[in-house]
């Protein structure tokens, strides 16, 4: 896959995003929280074998701070070998990831604070 199939990979998701997601980027875009720019369904490559661009879709992702927020629904409790390959090669490149289910989108606000994106 190539870096405009990536880009047309993550409109997609963007455009299918869960009632979840849709919560939570209420609260993250514009610089809501902290002042830090979040991108949400953001492309992390970690590789390219030829031509072909290794990667990984972010549900969210914050530059600035090196970090990716991933929301889990019902379908990651049959993908834990995969979540947890994925989050060691993303946490290899320097990038911290965190892991809600859905249901604690519900509380966006404790979510938020469980970030602690300040020192």
């Amino acid at each position: 896959m190539n870096r405009r199939e990536v880009i047309e990979r993550c409109r997609m998701l963007r455009a299918k995003s869960t009632l979840a997601e849709k919560d939570l980027w209420k609260k993250l875009r514009n610089r809501k929280v902290e002042g830090l720019k979040f991108n949400r369904q953001h492309p992390i490559i970690y590789g390219n074998d030829d031509f072909d661009l290794k990667f990984f879709i972010a549900d969210f992702y914050c530059a600035e701070k090196k970090l990716v927020i991933e929301l889990d629904g019902g379908i990651h409790n049959y993908t834990t070998e995969y979540d947890k390959d994925r989050d060691e090669i993303i946490e290899g490149l320097g990038i911290k990831v965190i892991r809600f289910k859905n249901e604690e989108i519900d509380d966006v606000v404790k979510v938020i604070r469980g970030l602690r994106l300040t020192p």
